[in-house]
């Protein structure tokens, strides 16, 4: 194992624990602190960087730093060969304190810092294998989270009309001054990009060119849960209006991505569109005004992910580097271990009862049951939760179930020792810390009173999606679509809603293709009304008039005959 990586292994883990205890201790105390150093005075000024230290803060870097932790001695396997190994650790420890600096902010300006470095080692991760692929992917990630970085900026300059930066203190009191109206509306704006909600959606999938460990990183506890984390921080200054669009947001997003999950052919892909379906479940129970729900299935769904994409990147090494599921099946026979966690982790997300992923889901869902709300949003839930079940059990039957389409000849075998204990050390907590993190984390349990029928139909759901997964899987619905002349309509599906025409085809292909097309414009129509067109209008000219003046003669007398010839058949 490389030495970097056992150094920042042994450094993240311990503080990790050390994290965990203590935001136990601040949590029975119910107490918060806010540190403040002194950076430098300027005459009467003085310059102050703080830190937020409270029960949530220390929660949320304890499981950011056992994650990254687990991921770095995952990577010292994973990344084994590669020569600038040194600098890819460095990236993901950068990316790790950014998102520390970012929780610990209860200041404006020092949250940017930290927002600002997650887009830009985001942007250096997602572009470290170097292809046109990975090139396009690393900037449209970087430029759709540019949206949101401008999106603080502006919301730090409307602060200024408060005499601080210092957002924690005047969230609540303020909350119907028009100032605070502008910047909540700010600061959701540059949430939604963080966390790719509709529109801002397409670069979340495109953003799986970086390897694999920087994928479980990223869409468990870093980048993505910038934007949630941001706004439970924020909750305290939305207008009901902002509420209800950011509801209406969260609940599309939640759907489309479930539904596209269902079109999908690449393992990868198909785990970043449930991250998107996860994302979209945290923003609309926040939007609801249930914070600690947010936070809640925040946590138990960045360990389930994080082991997920894990067990995906073992399964894509042992494939020689192949990520469509159409390849894969049967590989329960081949890495039983690896399909063990994986199913695991799956089971977790669809919210099976006992699991990690079924305290907070199934919590999330009965709160929402006693909202009063429409029909649309209710419904829209309880089919995402079904459409999370439906995907889940087709990525299961086409690459732990069906049949192997792989090389005939083959490696496929548990060899990386590392892998497997970088995935042994998250699995316990998958299983058991959704119930440890309900018993420490609301100091009275929740009773929620529905009726029967209610409260069997997230049940019904996921026994549902069960079985149209199944289905789906035996004869693909894709094909199905296809033949039936609803081939549009797959299309619409499988493309995220036509999103990636919005936010990168349209802003990069299109503009390109049309530039081409009206090549014209782009080299000038006084090129081609001047010195250019003029040049070839003289050169034309003087060959004609060459011509006539050296054939003149012949020219003169055929003119002649002619005429003589009109004379006689006219006249």
């Amino acid at each position: 194992m490389e030495m970097i990586c056992l150094i920042y292994y042994v450094i993240f883990l311990f503080f990790s624990i050390l994290f965990f205890f203590s935001s136990i201790y601040f949590m029975v105390l119910d107490y918060t602190m806010i540190v403040e150093f002194n950076l430098f005075f300027l005459n009467s000024l003085s310059f102050v960087m703080s830190i937020l230290i409270d029960w949530m803060s220390l929660l949320f870097m304890s499981f950011v730093l056992f994650i990254s932790c687990m991921v770095i001695f995952y990577s010292s396997d994973y990344m084994h060969g590669d020569l600038f190994i040194n600098r890819f650790i460095l990236l993901v420890v950068m990316f790790v304190v950014s998102m520390v600096l970012l929780i610990i902010s209860p200041n404006l300006i020092s949250i940017l810092l930290g927002w600002d470095g997650l887009g830009l080692v985001s942007y250096c991760l997602v572009i470290y294998y170097q292809n046109v692929k990975s090139y396009n992917a690393g900037m449209l990630t970087a430029l759709s989270n540019r949206v949101g970085d401008a999106a603080l900026l502006i919301s730090i300059a409307w602060m200024l009309n408060f005499g601080s930066w210092n957002y924690v203190m005047y969230l609540e009191f303020m909350k119907d001054d028009f100032i605070m109206k502008v910047i909540g509306f700010l600061v959701v704006l540059a949430a939604i990009t963080k966390s790719a909600q509709i529109p801002f959606s397409a670069w979340l999938p495109a953003a799986m060119a970086a390897p694999t460990p920087v994928s479980s990183l990223v869409h468990s506890s870093t980048l993505v849960t910038a934007g949630v984390y941001l706004l439970i921080r924020f909750n305290f200054c939305f207008s009901e209006f902002l509420m209800l669009i950011l509801l209406l947001l969260g609940c599309l997003t939640m759907f489309m991505s479930g539904l596209g999950a269902n079109f999908e052919f690449d393992l990868k892909k198909i785990i970043a569109l449930s991250t998107l379906s996860q994302l979209g479940l945290m923003m609309s129970i926040l939007a609801l005004g249930e914070y600690y729900l947010a936070f809640f299935h925040l946590l138990t769904h960045a360990l389930f992910k994080a082991l997920l994409f894990m067990c995906a990147g073992n399964m894509i090494h042992n494939m020689n580097s192949c990520q469509d599921i159409r390849y894969m099946g049967s590989l329960i026979y081949y890495l039983p271990l690896t399909c063990t966690f994986f199913n695991i982790s799956n089971f977790a997300l669809c919210g099976l009862p006992f699991l990690s992923g079924f305290y907070s889901k199934d919590l999330i869902v009965e709160v929402m049951s006693m909202h009063y709300l429409n029909f649309f949003i209710y419904l829209i839930f309880y089919v995402s939760i079904g459409l999370t079940v439906c995907y889940s059990i087709r990525l299961a039957y086409y690459s732990l179930f069906g049949e192997l389409n792989f090389f005939s000849l083959n490696l496929i075998s548990e060899s990386s020792l590392l892998m497997l204990k970088g995935m042994s050390g998250l699995i316990m907590w998958v299983i058991f810390m959704g119930s440890v993190l309900m018993w420490t984390m609301f100091s009275t349990p929740y009773f929620i009173c529905l009726s029967f029928f209610m409260k069997m139909v997230t049940l019904l759901m996921i026994l549902m999606g069960l079985f149209l997964g199944l289905e789906m899987s035996k004869f693909n619905l894709l094909y199905l679509l296809k033949s039936l002349k609803f081939y549009q309509l797959s299309l619409f599906f499988s493309s995220m809603w036509n999103l990636p025409y919005l936010s990168t085809l349209g802003v990069n292909f299109y503009p390109i293709m049309l530039g081409n097309n009206y090549s014209m414009f782009d080299q000038g129509w006084s090129e081609y009304y001047g010195g250019l067109n003029l040049s070839n209008i003289l050169i034309v000219f003087s060959k004609f008039f060459q011509f006539m003046f050296m054939n003149h003669l012949k020219i003169y007398l055929m003119i002649m005959v002619m005429w003589v010839i009109f004379l006689l058949i006219f006249i």
